[in-house]
């Protein structure tokens, strides 16, 4: 029995899919990173500029923030909202309305550890040194974090927080007017919104809305089954450790998207790799961990399928940073090609004699990023069939062997591996009948 509407209908889900990274920071030893505030009390000339102050003021400001910040993760890991809220300015309402809402939220993450602590300084924001006074002081805040069940080791987002001083303290009162200085990507969370439900199954953490909890429970049993087929055709360990953020709001796809709303989105979800540090504004040093983010126009109509495909890009996404973007597409697509027809009444049919007819035609060589950028339908078509030959040839254990030499040393180790040229894989699987 065939199902061409149901396939037909994930692969279009699919087609602009693609793992992503979300922007993150990890300075070493819980340092600020190159080009922050510190740094620049080294370097700084002995005079300051009219309006900074002098290195040794500006030190024992970062450091009686920083003791501020300190107190605000540790009400966090306590439960103390009272201890949380005491550094925010009582007289800011909405100020004081997000940062209860936003202590809420974190508390029902679980987090193994959790710091804050300053990095760069921003350039004074006239509007806020207008409403605030002369000591108004914005700054990029680090929030790194682990969470229960998910993370290996800490990852890292920031912050833009503004203080003033009052007396000897130093007080919060601005957490949103410096967004535009921070990562693009990297620095709204699913904390940063509404009120959260946060459901676990297993090794499975799903976020809905709070007024959504029947959803969470809805995705988190789908996601563990796509946990399942991802681990029976992924040869490889892994832990099914998986966190999946399906909420309504617009804003929260944002995160990575930064246009485009409802169902004209092209893309259903995106898995997100977060890893070891960020230098001007790109990603650097390890892969950590991902997140699913789901496209809130299509939570409620969240498949297997789709997060067989999301999940296949977690489970590889920290073997390293050199896989050809057809490997990864093309696994994702063959885990989750293979999960459909492991139930007999499912089919890809549809799907394979549309690369075979369409598609295969047309391949010259093996997909890059510019094929996926012209015709993502035919490259995530093309790169699937790719990987099929290549199971077919190899076998899965072989297959993702070839995969973790690539994330490690690229596309240099197919012959090597295979002992076949890039032109005879583009060759074979134009010939292989599947």
């Amino acid at each position: 029995m065939k199902h061409p509407k149901r396939l037909l209908a994930g692969v279009a889900a699919l087609a602009l899919a693609a793992s992503g990274a979300v922007v993150v920071v990890r300075a070493r030893n819980g340092e600020a990173p190159a080009g922050s505030a510190v740094a620049a009390v080294a370097t700084r000339a002995t005079s300051p500029a009219p309006g900074e102050l002098a290195p040794a003021e500006e030190l024992a400001r970062k450091q009686a923030i920083d003791a501020v910040l300190a107190r605000r993760s540790a009400a966090v890991l306590k439960g103390d909202l009272k201890g949380f809220l005491a550094s925010v300015d009582p007289k800011q309402a909405e100020l004081v309305a997000r940062e209860r809402l936003l202590f809420v939220n974190l508390r029902k993450f679980g987090f193994s550890s959790l710091k804050y602590f300053t990095a760069d300084a921003f350039r004074p924001v006239p509007g806020l040194v207008a409403k605030f006074g002369p000591t108004t002081f914005s700054t990029r805040v680090m929030m790194r974090y682990q969470l229960v069940g998910l993370d290996p080791r800490p990852v890292q987002t920031d912050l833009g927080y503004t203080f003033v001083q009052r007396g000897s303290a130093w007080v919060l009162v601005d957490d949103i007017g410096t967004d535009e200085n921070l990562s693009r990507d990297g620095h709204r969370q699913p904390w940063d919104f509404d009120e959260v439900q946060v459901v676990r199954r297993g090794t499975v953490v799903v976020v809905v809305d709070k007024r959504e909890a029947s959803l969470g429970t809805k995705v988190a049993q789908v996601a563990e089954k796509a946990v399942k087929s991802v681990r029976k055709h992924w040869a490889r360990p892994w832990n099914g450790a998986v966190l999946v953020v399906a909420m309504p709001q617009d804003r929260v796809m944002s995160t990575i998207w930064t246009a485009g709303t409802g169902d004209g989105w092209t893309i259903a979800a995106k898995a997100v790799t977060l890893f070891e540090g960020e230098q001007l504004g790109k990603p650097i040093g390890a892969p950590i961990g991902s997140r699913i983010v789901v496209n809130p126009a299509l939570r409620k109509r969240l498949d297997k399928d789709l997060l067989v495909h999301e999940m296949t890009h977690v489970a590889t996404s920290t073997l390293g940073i050199y896989t050809p973007i057809w490997m990864v597409e093309g696994m994702a697509e063959y885990v989750r090609c293979r999960s459909i027809e492991d139930d007999p009444h499912w089919s890809v049919d549809p799907y394979r004699k549309r690369v075979k007819s369409a598609y295969l035609p047309k391949l010259t060589a093996l997909p890059d990023s510019a094929v996926f950028d012209a015709n993502a339908d035919r490259a995530y078509g093309s790169s699937w069939w790719i990987v099929e030959y290549l199971a077919n040839k190899l076998g899965e254990k072989k297959l993702a062997t070839l995969y973790t030499d690539m994330s490690q040393h690229g596309e240099a180790v197919l012959k090597k591996d295979t002992g076949l040229t890039p032109a005879q894989v583009v060759a074979g699987a134009k010939k292989f009948k599947g």
